[in-house]
């Protein structure tokens, strides 16, 4: 188990020498123990990358040279897909089936950004035809400098990935701060670095909690940009942190996302996709579908079959074969999930199925799978992220009603509708206040395609071109180019 930070190309010892224990969520057993990082580590690594970019060779490479780091990245990923994989599920708690193919998702995405690192060398110049002739402009696209990523617990490395590939591939520098919750496969990440010879500072890894080392990294005057994936309110102190310096900020944050189910949609396809927009990663999933309109003809059909199938979704260990739903990631995130069932309660929801710890579980975070119904418009289970396996079913009318109870939430990440009506189906998609939808399907994620949403769930965009360009800065460069002279102040 790594204890050490990984700064400058080389493993160390925090400052203050503290540690953090990681838990297996489905035991609550101790697995091992990460480094403590503080303000003094934060700022060691951040010089460290501010010296990697300012004076080192990696913003100076050829996109096609720093494309044969990142395919080397994904190629030793792909070498230890098994062991990364089973890491994440005693770190995270996800099944493996899950893990792997996170992993997966994974290596891709530095293979991905390889190919646009490679692309780099050919268009990162664009001439621009200006209104007078005597003069020549061009727009050149640059390394925007040293990174501050802060990544969560849900998808460990795969968060990792989709901040680090990119920033790399466009030639920036950059410190990762992972959640203290899941640091693992984080730490593997630097030992990949180090094994093909990353250059020193490029990517620095410091472990550590949010006061004690992601706080000093979002200050830190020498980061040129952070990029953060986390809660609305963390996101919030970001943003505030990041205005001191008037630094670039991305930030992917919250989400509670609406899956509408019109009347026509097949009952067996709507209820498996409601469940994979939820239940997936115990609900443990920005982009979650956890608020479900169901158009009143067919609400009592797939309120039936939904808990009838949630009832039998096999709970346990990530590890052992054929589980689909496994613990929730900490004892505090599993006390706020049980608390908000019960304030649902509370306030007159009916709790469909599920709502406590699974019957023959006396140990670990286990949640079963919960469906609410019969709540207000305004209740805290309708409108507040739960983050875990819990989802919300309210019935509507008719079209306008539900676009109108979709897109009443002050989070814009995702959307979901589904229907037999193509026609149907694009038009409410486009009139969703999101920046992801699905179409008769809820989830489906792909390195290619932009990922980010409206409102207060974030700003700017992941993966695709649009990662890439996070993490670029754009300068116009304009030449004079006619023989006579400018002749403004001194005439010929």
């Amino acid at each position: 188990m790594q204890d050490k930070l990984f700064i400058d190309g080389k493993w160390e010892k925090p400052r203050k020498g503290g540690t953090i224990d990681v838990i297996n969520p489905a035991t609550e057993e101790v697995i091992g123990k990460a480094a403590a990082g503080t303000s003094n580590d934060v700022d060691h690594a951040v010089k460290a990358a501010r010296i990697a970019f300012d004076s080192g060779r990696w913003p100076k490479l050829t996109g096609a040279e720093r494309a044969r780091y990142l395919r080397a990245i994904a190629g030793k990923i792909d070498e230890r897909r098994h062991a990364l994989a089973r890491l994440e599920v005693t770190d995270n708690g996800k099944p493996l089936p899950e893990a792997l193919w996170d992993i997966d998702d994974a290596a891709g995405c530095f293979n991905y950004y390889a190919g646009l690192a490679e692309e780099l060398d050919d268009n990162a110049e664009e001439p621009i035809a200006v209104a007078d002739s005597r003069f020549s402009s061009k727009a050149v696209r640059e390394p925007l400098g040293v990174v501050g990523a802060i990544t969560p617990w849900n998808y460990p490395l795969l968060m990792a990935a989709w901040k680090v590939a990119p920033a790399l591939a466009a030639g920036c520098t950059i410190v990762l701060k992972p959640s203290e919750l899941t640091p693992l496969t984080a730490l593997e990440l630097g030992r990949i670095a180090e094994e093909i010879d990353l250059p020193p500072g490029v990517l620095n890894i410091v472990t550590g909690t949010g006061p004690d080392a992601g706080e000093p990294l979002t200050e830190h005057p020498l980061v040129d940009k952070l990029a953060f994936t986390g809660s609305v309110p963390t996101g919030r102190k970001v943003m505030m942190a990041g205005a001191q310096d008037i630094k670039n900020i991305s930030l992917e944050l919250g989400g509670k996302s609406p899956f509408v189910v019109f009347a026509d949609s097949d009952i067996e396809k709507a209820v498996e996709w409601i469940m994979f927009g939820i239940f997936w990663n115990q609900g443990q999933v920005c982009s979650a579908t956890s608020r479900v309109l169901v158009e009143e003809p067919i609400y009592d059909a797939v309120l039936r079959r939904l808990t009838a199938e949630a009832a039998r979704i096999k709970i346990g260990n990530g590890l052992d074969e054929g589980t689909l739903l496994g613990p929730i990631v900490s004892k505090g995130q599993y006390d706020k999930i049980l608390g908000t069932i019960e304030r649902a309660r509370q306030d007159g929801a009916t709790v469909a199925v599920g709502g406590s710890r699974p019957a023959g579980f006396d140990s670990g975070y286990f949640i079963e799978p919960t469906v609410l119904t019969d709540m207000a418009e305004d209740s805290f289970a309708w409108r507040e992220e739960i983050f875990g396996p819990v989802v919300c079913l309210m019935p509507f009318s008719d079209e306008e009603e539900a676009i109108r109870l979709a897109n009443d939430s002050r989070f814009g990440l995702a959307a979901a509708v589904m229907s037999d009506d193509r026609t149907r189906c694009e038009r409410v998609a486009r009139a969703f206040r999101a920046g992801i939808v699905w179409i008769n399907c809820s989830q489906p994620t792909f390195t290619e395609a932009p990922w980010g949403g409206y409102k207060q769930s974030g700003i700017g965009r992941e993966l695709g071109r649009w990662g890439l360009a996070n993490y670029l800065e754009v300068k116009q460069i304009t030449s004079f180019d006619a023989d006579e002279p400018w002749g403004w102040y001194i005439k010929g």
